[in-house]
């Protein structure tokens, strides 16, 4: 089969599989009081990891796909900080007991946004209501174009251990084209600024399928990109879906690479990055060997989450912030998305829990099937069947489909055993979706696998 209609047959729209079930399948079914039950049951030495969302940024890019707003004043982000505060006493007062953490993640909209003094407040309430382990990763997402002395100051005080500075593309047609402008220069800076600060781990984003990216220009984009000798870059396919996220109608449709040219362009950055000496991790991470995400990808170790591939093993996720999606054994809890309903909920002394989902015995098999195709790329049915004391006939409806990608050379396939192909690696997700057992042919919210 020709890449053409490879792509026509695969590039399809499917999750990114950061959860399984998926948000669509989230009801408000699972409420603040089913959290409560879920957290009481937690065993006294649960490890858990923190996820706090900060909804805000001093511009909006055009592209985004996340949730965050523009702000302009300092008193929404002291109001949202403060909240946040009360959120962590709810939690932690739901919980009844200090549990051990082990990665806290900072995530947006821009968390720098918040003033060092309120970073350092809420990273001082978190160290009193849990407990933080001396080693944990402390990761924060950084714009490199608003990172100041005083907010790096900041997340050296606070521990940070880890910075993800977004970078998308360098181009100025396509900073322009998606109203962002960044210069090397000032990415170059920030990273020096954080190592400065001892913050050693630096994750670069990177996008490609942007308006106006040619196969070259990426290429370029991540060629300077490595230059600034990041432990860990992804690069991740731009998600075009202006029926969820109006802002992105701005873009100019027509100067979108249509999925041959998004297919070169991932193509052309991964080929720049295996060149200068980063493993590939899953479908759209980079590391180098000896970063521990590499480690954890040779030793099969590596998890999937909401911030994409991660060494994190905790079973328990918990969100903080609007929006925020938290993981437990028992299922999935996502907060209050509007900004004023989350405040509304922690004002009256309550966890803004908006919706989520309960798993079943077969979400479970499910769920570990697809995390095992979309971070390892292969996985023995019956023995992951029976680890989860069900049947691997449990998975026959995925059959049609992995016969179809066998023959179109995308993973090997015995019946019972599971490998992805060099071929199908970049179709990884619509490898996953064999085994999504909510996905409807028709699904729109998605965004395209490649």
């Amino acid at each position: 089969m020709d890449l053409e209609t490879l792509l026509a047959t695969y590039d399809r729209r499917v999750p990114r599989y950061t959860s399984y079930p998926t948000a669509p399948q989230f009801s408000p079914a699972v409420d603040a009081g089913r959290l409560r039950g879920w957290l009481g049951a937690l065993a006294d030495d649960t490890p858990l990891s923190l996820y706090l969302h900060v909804p805000f940024c001093a511009e909006l890019c055009w592209f985004c796909g996340c949730h965050t707003t523009v702000a302009q004043r300092p008193e929404p982000l002291a109001r949202y900080a403060a909240a946040l505060l009360d959120e962590i006493d709810l939690l932690a007062g739901a919980i009844g007991r200090s549990l051990p953490v082990r990665h806290i993640h900072w995530g947006g909209g821009t968390p720098t946004a918040l003033s060092p003094a309120w970073m350092i407040a809420i990273a001082s309430r978190l160290r009193a209501r849990f407990a933080q382990a001396p080693d944990a990763e402390v990761a924060v997402e950084v714009d490199p174009r608003t990172l100041t002395d005083a907010a790096a100051d900041a997340m050296a005080a606070i521990g940070v251990t880890r910075a993800s500075l977004g970078v998308q593309d360098f181009d100025p047609v396509v900073q322009a084209a998606v109203h962002r402008h960044q210069s090397f220069a000032v990415t170059e800076a920030a990273a020096q600024r954080l190592r400065a600060r001892g913050i050693g781990g630096i994750n670069l984003d990177l996008i490609y399928g942007l308006p106006h990216q040619t196969e070259a220009g990426v290429a370029e984009t991540v060629a300077r990109a490595l230059s600034l000798g990041p432990d860990r870059v992804a690069v991740f396919g731009y998600a075009h879906v202006p029926w969820l996220k109006r802002h992105q109608k701005l873009l100019d449709e027509a100067a979108l690479p249509g999925p041959p040219a998004r297919f070169a362009q991932r193509a052309a950055a991964e080929r720049v990055i295996l060149a200068a000496g980063y493993e590939a991790v899953g479908l759209d991470h980079y590391a180098l060997p000896e970063d521990s995400l590499a480690v954890a990808a040779r030793a099969g170790r590596v998890r999937r989450n909401f911030q994409g591939y991660t060494t994190d093993t905790a079973p328990v996720l918990l969100g903080l912030g609007a929006s925020s999606i938290g993981v437990l054994p028992d299922g999935y809890v996502q907060n209050e998305t509007a900004i004023p309903a989350w405040h509304a909920a922690l004002r009256d002394g309550r966890l803004p829990i908006a919706r989520g989902v309960v798993l079943t015995a077969e979400d479970r098999l499910r769920r570990a099937v697809i995390e095992q195709v979309m971070c390892g790329g292969e996985v023995d049915l019956p023995a992951i069947a029976a680890r989860h004391g069900m049947a691997a006939d449990t998975l026959l409806d995925a059959g049609p489909a992995l016969r179809a990608q066998a023959a179109d050379g995308l993973i090997r396939w015995d019946g019972a055993r599971l490998k992805v192909t060099a071929r199908g690696r970049p179709f990884v997700r619509a490898v996953a979706s064999a085994f999504d057992a909510y996905l409807r042919p028709d699904a729109v919210r998605h965004a395209a696998a490649i």
